[in-house]
């Protein structure tokens, strides 16, 4: 689904990978990812910045397929192990996957920031927040997939 953004030309696309050691399913990643205290953290900036408050229900709600809005997100497209999200603006694109292994589970995670329209590529402010995006999207995948291990 992300890899329709790698040929919009200006775009930037990233994709993040971790493996869990046993099975997964999409609405418990999808759920796990969007309730970590890190991603809780965005969505309480997002209630006061945008006005796009969202709930746990709400995370629970996208996870099973029963709404296409969370937060400041809209679903552009799902199936039953993937997920793409477009933001209100239009800019970002969020993308979250499972895929099942030998008793494990590979967890994705990606994003693509694509040009305004009219634009031939990033702006200033989005090519200086790359940096920052990407590591701030490792910790987000990192947080999911610590939430779905068992507590010790």
């Amino acid at each position: 689904m992300l890899g329709k953004y790698t040929s919009v030309a200006g775009a930037y696309t990233d994709c993040y990978v971790t493996e869990i050691p046993f099975n997964v399913t999409f609405p418990e990643y999808v759920f796990a990812f969007y309730t970590t205290s890190l991603f809780k953290l965005e969505r309480t900036i997002l209630k006061f910045t945008v006005f796009k408050p969202s709930t746990d229900m709400d995370a629970k709600n996208l996870a099973h397929s029963l709404t296409d809005k969370f937060a400041a997100w809209t679903v552009e497209s799902r199936s039953d192990d993937e997920i793409l999200l477009c933001d209100f603006l239009s800019c970002t694109r969020s993308w979250l996957m499972v895929e099942k292994a030998e008793g494990a589970t590979i967890l994705y995670f990606g994003s693509a920031v694509v040009p305004k329209k009219g634009s031939e590529g990033l702006g200033s402010l989005s090519i200086l927040l790359l940096g920052f995006h990407q590591v701030y999207s490792v910790l987000l995948l990192y947080f999911a997939k610590r939430r779905l291990l068992p507590k010790r």
